[in-house]
């Protein structure tokens, strides 16, 4: 095989690179944040809502975890006009990442929250603590404690995923990488510097979520009985 690289050429599209890549940035912590908030309060209600609430949320994740995510993209981004409803690339890319996210987030935070021993709730009630102080500390936070590293994990997949919206012409770093290599002609160069910037991306994520569950969790380890978490064992 007789090729040479040519990475010096992508220089010149640095701007569009770039501009991709804070599109991708933007998109995806919008969706961890509005994705992540639905998928606490859909949890919540699959776990102590009535029969009719649960069913709604496990209706709306089944269907949205088993079916395509590009498939979801085109029925919000090509469907919704049919119906009087325009929305743009961007939109349409935020809305759909946040639906299937707090699809996924919800299914993960409600096995953490079924997995509070009732015991604490009984021991809170018994304390005198408030419904709201009891989810709060007594349910939520620690749910979500039990489950942060597998809710990390779908963070990460959700920023990859973001890649999926440049079907629909939002303008993030693979629809960018497309447009460089359509100039450019060398697919080889352009596609290998995106990978590691998907992967520079990745490790990154993973780092700020990971201080993030530091001050959170830790600060709340470091509290101790400053804050009221009831701890029983079973």
């Amino acid at each position: 095989m007789n090729y040479t690289f040519q990475f010096g050429v992508l220089a010149r599209y640095q701007d569009q690179l770039l501009a991709g890549l804070w599109t991708t940035i933007q998109i995806s912590v919008f969706a961890i944040i509005a994705g992540t908030a639905i998928g606490i309060v859909l949890a919540s209600l699959r776990s102590i809502g009535n029969r009719p609430t649960r069913l709604l949320v496990d209706a709306y994740v089944e269907l949205i975890r088993n079916t395509p995510f590009l498939v979801q993209l085109f029925i919000i981004y090509f469907g919704l006009p049919g119906m009087g409803l325009r929305v743009g690339a961007i939109t349409a890319a935020l809305i759909g990442m946040t639906i299937n996210l707090a699809a996924y987030s919800t299914e993960i935070i409600r096995a953490g929250i079924e997995a509070i021993h009732k015991s604490q709730i009984e021991a809170g009630e018994s304390l005198g603590f408030t419904r709201f102080q009891i989810y709060r500390y007594v349910i939520i936070l620690p749910a979500i404690q039990k489950v942060y590293p597998a809710l990390c994990s779908q963070f990460v997949l959700m920023m990859l995923a973001s890649s999926i919206c440049s079907a629909i012409s939002t303008n993030e770093l693979t629809a960018a990488a497309s447009f460089v290599q359509s100039q450019s002609y060398r697919s080889f160069e352009v596609y290998i510097a995106v990978t590691g910037i998907y992967l520079a991306l990745a490790l990154v994520l993973r780092a700020i979520l990971a201080l993030i569950g530091l001050w959170l969790f830790g600060r709340r380890a470091g509290r101790g009985a400053m804050q009221p978490v009831v701890e029983v064992s079973a």
